[in-house]
């Protein structure tokens, strides 16, 4: 609402009072000779820019003559910043100088002085055939036509106006901020807003502490700023229904697009280990496609949301789900799944329903879908300390050197572990990312493709700081690790 300025009188409030947006504004509306004509120069005029645009509000009114609204005819409200003269200028004038709503000047039409040399030729054209009749107006400009910044500007110190707490993660109805200390005596102000400003939310929030170092589940304390304190949230997500405790697990939505990008490099059939699965955002798309994933988290709570999301989402034919510690998962994953081979489990996939008077010996078999003897993918996403497990690798196939290239065309599995390093434009935080990676296994990776031999790609995911990023590495578990004795 750039052609507004936001009160003055709202500096540095605590609290939040609607009515001190709620003003009277003097403008001019296009009186309509027919209904049936609204539509042309809503249109027409909104080409030329002189019909009132504002976010969530209708430039289209009741006439402002009684008699003629009594009829139900309607008008266009214009811009106030079109061209005047004469007492009209002196209108704007008043109301900028808050004098305008004390003068009583409004209430007499008679005043009103226009320019129409100053209108675009369709308006003056349709004021000259008599479809259009230039008429005062007084539009009422409240609360809900103020968008979250016009309204946090007219709040927040100036001094603190740089970088105006605007964005936020989301996990259902509940907004998740993360305030620094200079917007701490504005926080219920910010939430109340926020929850205003956004119809889906019902629950604002915010974090008292940092995930992932004062927790190893990363769960955070919170304190509610807006809204009841309601943490249990419904998240929907590559074709998935996710229902979850946000104060007991780790979601994030802005990983949103990782989880796709990842994801979309498993093929049907084959087995990832999801090391650090969470409630599965990994494992239960990737069991939407017929991939088998052995899911664990260490978090109890994530388990427990993980297995009924599963069912929920009718993936129980290939995620299985486990809750144990990353380190020890890490090998017994690859062990598990080559029992599960050479027992030849398999997920066991009914067929679309035929009509019953298909005869039972020509209804389609279940389509059985072999589990195979190894792992192809492992994702390990805990960016705080994930390349600390890699160490964990060393062994992992250990005597099992035939199920693999050469003497077979299966590779050693990818290795997705996400981390984070510093933020910067050189070759610095991946330096430092192939350093923590060899301080681990022993062998030297430098920066390239995951499919070449000696080779790590790094994937930029987001940054999480000022001076943090969030990357995915990604290699091929070299031979010398994976058939080396275990420890």
């Amino acid at each position: 609402m750039n052609l507004f300025n936001p009160p003055a009188a709202a500096r540095a409030a605590k609290t939040l009072d609607r009515a001190l947006f709620s003003r009277t504004l003097p403008t001019v509306a296009a009186s309509v000779r027919e209904n049936k004509l609204i539509s042309k120069y809503r249109k027409e005029l909104g080409k030329t820019r002189e019909v009132l645009m504002l976010e969530k509000f209708d430039p289209i009114a009741a006439d402002p003559d009684e008699a003629l609204a009594g009829q139900g005819k309607k008008c266009l409200i214009l811009r106030p910043d079109l061209k005047i003269s004469g007492i009209l200028s002196f209108f704007f004038s008043c109301l900028l100088f808050g004098l305008f709503m004390r003068s009583g000047l409004h209430r007499n039409a008679n005043m009103l002085a226009v320019a129409p040399e100053t209108w675009s030729p369709v308006l003056q054209e349709a004021t000259k055939i008599g479809d259009l009749k230039i008429v005062p107006f007084d539009v009422t400009i409240d609360y809900k036509l103020w968008s979250y910044v016009d309204i946090m500007r007219s709040i927040i110190p100036e001094e603190l106006q740089d970088e105006i707490p605007a964005s936020f993660n989301t996990a259902g109805h509940v907004a998740h901020l993360n305030l620094r200390d200079r917007y701490q005596p504005y926080k219920y102000v910010i939430g109340q807003v926020i929850l205003d400003k956004n119809p889906v939310i019902r629950t604002v929030i915010n974090k008292t502490d940092d995930v992932g170092t004062q927790n190893e589940f990363r769960t955070f304390s919170y304190e509610v700023l807006a809204g009841p304190d309601d943490m249990l949230v419904e998240v929907s997500e590559a074709g998935c229904v996710f229902n979850f405790d946000y104060s007991k697990v780790y979601w994030n939505s802005k990983l949103s697009g990782e989880h796709e990008r990842i994801c979309a490099m498993f093929k049907p059939g084959e087995v990832v280990a999801d090391v650090m699965a969470g409630i599965g955002p990994f494992a239960a798309p990737a069991g939407k496609k017929g991939v088998f994933v052995w899911a664990n988290d260490k978090n109890p709570e994530s388990y427990k949301y993980l297995t009924e999301i599963v069912k929920r989402n009718k993936v129980t034919e290939f995620v299985k789900p486990f809750n144990e510690d990353g380190h020890d998962f890490i090998k017994r994953a690859a062990d598990l799944v080559l029992e599960a081979s050479q027992r030849r489990d398999c997920a066991v996939l009914k067929p679309v329903k035929v009509s019953r008077s298909v005869p039972p010996e020509k209804r389609p078999e279940p389509v059985r879908v072999p589990v195979p003897p190894t792992i192809s993918h492992y994702v390990m996403n805990l960016p705080a300390s994930a390349l600390e497990f890699l160490h964990n690798f060393k062994g992992l196939y250990h005597g099992h050197e035939m199920l693999f290239t050469p003497h077979t065309d299966t590779k050693l599995p990818l290795i997705h572990a996400h981390c984070f390093a510093v933020k910067a434009d050189d070759a610095t935080p991946l330096d430092d990312i192939c350093q923590r990676i060899y301080s681990e296994i022993g062998v030297q990776l430098k920066p390239g493709s995951a499919e070449v031999e000696g080779e790590v790609a790094i994937h930029e995911v987001r940054d999480v700081a000022p001076a943090k990023r969030m990357f995915c590495a990604s290699f091929r578990l070299p031979p010398e690790v994976a058939f080396s004795p275990r420890a």
